[in-house]
């Protein structure tokens, strides 16, 4: 079915709300959801996938697990990259200041496709990102790359893993210059260009975004169920049966 951005803004912001989370904003994620789906690249089953994390975690704060003048790791606890990723590139970046060159380590966490909307906006403050993570099914791997002057990445797909870390873990770099990924996309079996994600957002513009029905059922139950179970407790705590 076709929805528009803002369509797909309240409703994850109401199944958000409702979750009564210490951690994350749900404008946030639900901007997250929706640049995702914009992009072409399935935010809303990205944030049906990622509703058990957010609705069982614990509201534990972030571990910083080591960190020296040029990178930093984190623990999330097996936590949604949703709630914690806008405070990690924050803090990130002021920790960044005048360097050339940042990464950051985010281990134990879901979701990573979320990290989108915040990986893109870093092309407004003129740096450049580079993110890979591997995954538990195919693509073994993924690799966003965002230049200077531009401003939608190039991901690329891999069949095999081509790292040497977790499945659970992500590593995003930051720098003043461009990256140079030839050594690094070597091989890719899939990719999405920055022109293809460009169109792409161009048109949902245009014509309204497409989100596969059945996923977007599961949202619309979701942020009901929520609001219901929210009304329920309301009317009992002001003396209702």
């Amino acid at each position: 079915m076709i929805v528009s951005r803002n369509e797909i803004i309240s409703t994850v912001y109401k199944a958000f709300t409702g979750m009564h989370r210490e951690v994350g904003e749900a404008d946030l994620v639900a901007t997250m959801v929706a640049e995702l789906q914009m992009a072409g690249l399935d935010g809303v089953e990205q944030f049906n996938n990622a509703t058990p994390y957010i609705l069982t975690e614990q509201d534990t704060p972030i571990d910083i697990i080591s960190q020296s003048a040029n990178e930093i790791r984190f623990n999330l606890h097996s936590s949604s990259l949703a709630c914690h990723l806008p405070v990690i590139m924050d803090y990130a970046l002021e920790k960044m200041g005048d360097l050339d060159h940042y990464k950051i380590y985010i281990e134990n966490c879901h979701n990573r496709w979320l990290a989108y909307s915040e990986l893109v906006n870093l092309s407004a403050k003129g740096i450049a990102c580079l993110a890979k993570w591997d995954n538990g099914s195919a693509p073994k791997h993924t690799l966003f790359t965002l230049n200077q002057g531009f401003t939608y990445p190039d991901i690329y797909f891999f069949n095999e893993i081509q790292a040497n870390y977790n499945t659970d873990d992500m590593v995003i770099e930051l720098a003043t210059t461009n990256f140079d990924i030839d050594n690094e996309s070597r091989d890719f079996d899939h990719k999405i260009s920055t022109d293809e994600l460009y169109e792409t957002h161009k048109r949902a513009w245009k014509e309204g975004i497409y989100v596969d029905d059945e996923q977007w059922s599961t949202l619309k139950k979701t942020a009901a169920a929520i609001l219901v179970e929210n009304s329920e407790a309301s009317s009992k705590g002001a003396g209702g049966v």
